[in-house]
């Protein structure tokens, strides 16, 4: 229910509403008629007390309905179920990515710390850890889309596209997502290769490491067996904390890229002041960082079975 108030409190809170956006001449859903205009307003309960509105949202959200786009004239649900899917491909591949990068990375730089590879990769992905997500992406996008125009400079697929087959549709779509999957990316690796590589250089000096060398085992078996493990509960952790992060920087890197995800979404709603098409998308991204989160739940009990016991 906290959720569900802070979704409904958040469009509110910032300055002016879609009543302002209705008597703005040179908007493009600016309705002349005041009946017509008053009718729209009793519609969402935007002219009732703040109270009444919530009562109203809640009401609606009971019965599944998300409502109806004030600025599109469409319904919100429809919305969701075209953007959410860019969204959701976008962070769940950044955050498998990075983990395995960081990861693998993590582990590898322990094993050679102060060793030319460690200092390189250790500077690398700690300055990108300052890089905010749309500087990376502007970057990205000025580099490798304009200046060398090897990726596409905008959207999802190519308009007006004939595919000959479904591995050309996702080739297609592979090829648009590269530079905003890269940003989103490198933006995320940072963070958990340094606690993979700390933890990983406190395992190195514990006895069952030196028991392991002592019996021989193969150098990969001794790196992410004995010491990878070590480092995996932390990391999950930080995976964990780090759902909400990536759903939050998606909104930036798509806006970059154009990315028909919720974060152009988001933008459009906030200049129209669409309070039903907002308080869907936060809800729904809410739900998704909740949903990914109890994901990695289950697998840290998996690993470590004393959670689920406490």
């Amino acid at each position: 229910m906290a959720i569900v108030t802070m979704v409904f409190l958040l469009p509110r809170a910032m300055p002016g509403d879609p009543l302002s956006a209705l008597e703005d001449p040179d908007a493009g859903y600016f309705i002349t008629d005041p009946e017509v205009r008053q009718r729209v307003l009793s519609y969402y309960g935007l002219d009732g007390p703040l109270h009444e509105q919530y009562l109203h949202y809640v009401g609606s959200l009971a019965t599944g309905d998300l409502g109806w786009s004030v600025a599109r004239n469409t319904p919100v649900a429809g919305l969701i179920a075209g953007h959410l899917p860019w969204t959701l491909l976008l962070v769940g591949l950044a955050l498998g990515l990075s983990a395995s990068v960081s990861y693998g990375a993590g582990i590898v730089a322990a094993w050679n710390r102060g060793r030319l590879p460690d200092r390189v990769v250790l500077v690398a992905l700690t300055g990108l850890r300052g890089v905010p997500e749309y500087a990376l992406a502007a970057l990205l996008l000025i580099t490798l889309a304009v200046l060398v125009p090897l990726f596409p400079l905008f959207g999802a697929y190519t308009p007006f596209a004939e595919y000959e087959s479904l591995w050309s549709q996702v080739s297609d779509i592979a090829f648009h997502l590269a530079l905003p999957l890269l940003a989103l990316t490198l933006s995320l690796v940072g963070t958990k290769f340094l606690l993979v590589r700390n933890t990983a250089i406190s395992a190195l000096g514990e006895d069952y490491m030196q028991l392991a060398r002592a019996k021989g085992l193969p150098l990969r078996r001794q790196q992410f067996h004995h010491v990878g493990r070590n480092a995996l509960l932390p990391f999950l952790t930080v995976m964990a904390l780090q759902v909400g992060t990536a759903v939050g920087g998606s909104i930036f890197v798509e806006s970059v890229f154009a990315y028909p995800g919720m974060g152009v979404l988001i933008l459009d709603a906030v200049e129209a002041r669409d309070y039903p098409v907002l308080e869907a998308v936060f809800l729904a991204l809410a739900v998704t960082v909740l949903v990914a989160n109890f994901l990695i739940e289950l697998v840290y009990r998996r690993l470590d079975p004393r959670v689920g016991a406490q």
